[in-house]
């Protein structure tokens, strides 16, 4: 499947049409960015490492029974998807206390939290991605009721399987945000799943190993995303079966 036109270019993927109007190609670019843009760099090897490890995952989530968009790797840095009618919302989930929910209630972080908090932020880069709630939700239609359950069901069942994978390679898996639209009226999950959306600590050291790494200039930023990979299963240097 070979891409066509440009459709839309994110901070570090492009989406383009394919000859199919149900799939897309995402294309994972080298660029990376934090604090809404603010800080940008291209790091070599990242649109490679982020497609195969998004890959990995998608594949696990649908041997558990959740559907997702993903549908195969095209090449290195590409993957075909299906092409969904995005709901404009960010479904994040909280298993280890950090990062803004530190700033904004006063908990230390690194408190590991009996059970996992699930919160809803408005994917808009101008007003900062603010936290919103259902109430906001069905006031601004951003999605009907039905799908708010359905996406927060298959939210809490994601975490369900990646926090146990997770756990059986070393690692914590302390938060992460997922987006999903809609497909032939059915609540999918899209986007991605990487370590460019998640916080991921090694469990013995708690040792940063996403992009908190390029937040803070501790450097390695694509060794150990590779790292994470590998430790759940992730081959990055056999050839694509295409």
């Amino acid at each position: 499947m070979q891409k066509q036109e440009e459709l839309y270019s994110g901070k570090a993927k492009s989406v383009f049409t394919t000859s199919n109007p149900d799939q897309l190609v995402l294309y994972f670019r080298d660029d990376t960015s934090a604090f809404d843009g603010k800080k940008r760099e291209a790091l070599s090897r990242k649109g490679m490492v982020n497609n195969r490890f998004n890959a990995f995952v998608m594949e696990q989530l649908e041997e558990s029974g959740i559907h997702t968009h993903f549908i195969e790797l095209l090449s290195e840095q590409e993957s075909l998807v299906k092409q969904l009618q995005m709901f404009p919302l960010e479904c994040v989930v909280r298993n280890v206390a950090a990062g803004s929910l530190c700033k904004r209630l006063g908990v230390t972080p690194g408190l590991e939290l009996e059970r996992p908090i699930f919160e809803f932020f408005l994917k808009n880069d101008d007003l900062g991605d603010p936290m919103v709630n259902e109430y906001h939700i069905r006031a601004f239609e951003w999605a009907e009721p039905q799908y708010v359950e359905q996406m927060k069901k298959q939210t809490f069942a994601v975490n369900d399987v990646l926090k146990a994978l997770f756990a059986k390679a070393g690692l914590i898996l302390v938060d992460y945000k997922l987006e999903f639209g809609l497909y032939q009226g059915q609540v999918v999950l899209g986007d991605e799943f990487t370590p460019d959306g998640c916080r991921v600590w090694d469990a013995q050291t708690r040792e940063k190993l996403d992009k908190d790494r390029f937040r803070e200039d501790l450097g390695g930023v694509i060794e150990a995303y590779e790292l994470v990979g590998r430790k759940l299963g992730v081959e990055f240097d056999e050839a694509l079966p295409i």
